[in-house]
């Protein structure tokens, strides 16, 4: 008997609940929220290592210790796969719109030598290494045909990971580039390696199997991908020049939703379809960025389910099961995709940062990688499923380390904003839940001030002599670390004599590009500008809220009144508001 609706209900608020809280932990120690939405998912998903735990505790105490029912079950998984499937559609396209046909040819001049070296790179290694070990091993299973599927699936890299790790960072520059391209090549070279060897390989264990049947097949295939892609773009392309921008949701979910129903009917692979989509709305559309811009907040509620629901199918019982098999497929996945950027990028021509860290962008494998295994069970069972069985147990760790790797790719590239780069928020969890209750009795008709006449505060009154300025000495990590731990956008710069020398805006250096190699050369003494508004210690309420109204700054310096520019706090605009409420004329 399946499950009550409000069961499915309280799974979906449970899974997006738990992502939320642990994409919020996640950005404060620094990681992609793709890694904790991923875990989440592991952590409460019908294979969760709790269970062994509990089976773990079960047998040192001597009785049982059940979680049956602490878990989303499996059911509801599948309840929800359709749209995990929609959100890597909208990624994928997101994915083509970041390449007009135009900037493609440019940029595949630079690139084509690149991802030729790092997909023959991981081919040989891939191949060559599980043949090699096969033969060691006596393994008379791993021969070279199956090594060499291996070697094909080994070239796909996960877009949804990849792409949405890059968005979440909003890094700019040719790593991101390079890296958004190769991911876009890399699947679409193993879509057609895999298929082309799995042909191959088929017919020398069938004798009833047709290479040319099977190559024609093929061939049809991805015509129809393309040819799909190229339509459903046209009509994009077309219709958002007429319909309202608040209806271009509406547009692509019509024209998504039963395209990726066609090319489940035709057997086309729908990664080429939704990229060959995308590039072609690139190409035909002025309001290509627009129409992105207005997926953005969807895609990133569609892929917080996608990869919860990722994350709860991965099985960590699978990574172990893989064996030296699987561990020796990581380790070559993984030179094969470094060494191979490595070798064939140009330092002087591509940069540095594109020779030492492209190669790292790319280790995230899931979707097509997957996909193509499953395929393979359907053609061969017996092939297909050794094939799977590697493929489900490793996709564990890429997933996991792969988002982390690409974060630190973009960061020692120096591709990122200082407000990606940091977590910093506006108020503090304490500071919320007071101003609630502040609301909430203004609201009952309460002034919690009435005892506080706010024409007989001044400044000094007031000032929050708890706020530490920055040395200006300080160096540039320090000053993130700064930014980092405080819940304003303004912070006092002074010399070690405590003297106020200026004030460095949150707003003013968040789009600065994070560049590591100038940490230890710049200061906060370089970032700051000169302090404009200052207050004196005995000015007046009144004199304070002139300066902060129609200012962009949420506080305001102190100095003492008898030692001008001694820092002695600042005044914050949303304590002044909560204390000139209704007392202060606007």
């Amino acid at each position: 008997m399946g499950h009550p609706d409000w069961y499915l209900a309280l799974s979906v608020g449970a899974l997006l609940g738990a992502a939320l809280l642990a994409g919020q932990l996640a950005r404060t120690l620094h990681l992609p929220s793709v890694t904790a939405y991923l875990l989440v998912g592991l952590v409460l998903g019908p294979h969760t290592p709790l269970l062994r735990l509990a089976e773990w505790v079960s047998e040192r105490l001597g009785h049982s210790v059940s979680l049956d029912g602490w878990h989303i079950p499996v059911e509801h998984l599948e309840h929800l796969e359709p749209v995990g499937k929609f959100a890597i559609a909208l990624v994928l396209f997101s994915v083509g719109c970041r390449f007009p046909l135009v900037h493609f040819r440019r940029i595949v001049r630079r690139l084509l030598p690149i991802s030729l070296g790092e997909l023959t790179a991981t081919m040989i290694l891939v191949t060559g290494g599980l043949w090699l070990l096969g033969a060691w091993q006596g393994l008379a299973e791993l021969n070279w045909q199956t090594a060499a599927l291996f070697g094909a699936l080994a070239l796909a890299t996960a877009p949804a990971t990849t792409v949405l790790v890059l968005k979440e960072s909003r890094s700019e520059g040719p790593l991101t580039d390079y890296a958004t391209g190769l991911v876009a090549l890399n699947n679409l070279a193993s879509i057609i390696a895999f298929e082309l060897l799995f042909v191959l390989v088929h017919a020398s264990r069938s004798a009833d199997a047709s290479i040319v049947a099977e190559s024609l097949e093929l061939a049809r295939n991805l015509f129809a991908a393309g040819v799909l892609g190229a339509i459903a773009g046209l009509v994009v392309s077309f219709f958002s020049g007429i319909v309202p921008s608040t209806r271009w949701l509406v547009l692509l979910t019509a024209v998504i939703a039963p395209l990726m129903a066609v090319c489940e009917l035709v057997h086309a692979p729908y990664l080429l379809t939704f990229l060959t989509m995308g590039v072609t709305v690139a190409s035909t559309s002025d309001l290509a960025d627009e129409v992105c811009e207005a997926l953005d907040r969807l895609t990133g509620l569609l892929c917080v389910v996608f990869f919860v629901i990722h994350g709860a199918e991965m099985d960590l019982s699978k990574l172990w099961a893989a064996g030296a098999v699987g561990a020796a497929y990581i380790a070559l996945r993984c030179a094969g995709k470094y060494f191979g950027v490595f070798l064939t990028a140009d330092a002087s021509r591509d940069g540095q940062p594109i020779r030492r860290w492209l190669g790292a962008t790319l280790l995230s494998q899931a979707g097509a990688a997957i996909a193509l295994s499953a395929i393979a069970v359907e053609r061969d069972k017996a092939l297909g499923e050794q094939l799977q069985h590697i493929i489900l147990g490793t996709v564990v760790f890429f997933e996991l380390a792969g988002p982390i790797m690409v974060r630190i790719a973009v960061l020692r590239a120096g591709e990122v904003p200082v407000s990606a780069a940091i977590f910093h928020t506006t108020s503090s969890p304490i500071e919320q839940l007071r101003g609630m209750a502040f609301r909430i009795l203004q609201s009952c008709g309460v002034d919690p001030l009435k005892r506080t006449p706010a024409d007989q505060l001044d400044v000094g009154r007031v000032t929050s002599r708890n706020v530490k300025p920055l040395l200006a000495s300080a160096k540039f990590d320090q000053v993130l670390d700064h930014m980092e731990h405080s819940h304003d956008n303004t912070y006092p710069v002074v010399t070690e004599a405590n003297v106020l020398i200026g004030v460095i805006r949150y707003p003013d250096v968040r789009d600065v590009v994070f560049e590591p190699t100038l940490k230890e050369i710049v200061t906060a003494l370089d970032l700051s500008m000169p302090a404009k508004k200052v207050l004196k210690q005995n000015d007046s309420l009144s004199e304070a809220w002139r300066l902060l109204k129609d200012g962009r700054d949420d506080c305001i310096p102190v100095v003492a009144t008898e030692q001008p520019h001694q820092y002695l706090g600042v005044v914050r605009r949303r304590s002044l508001l909560r204390l000139l409420s209704g007392k202060v004329s606007q």
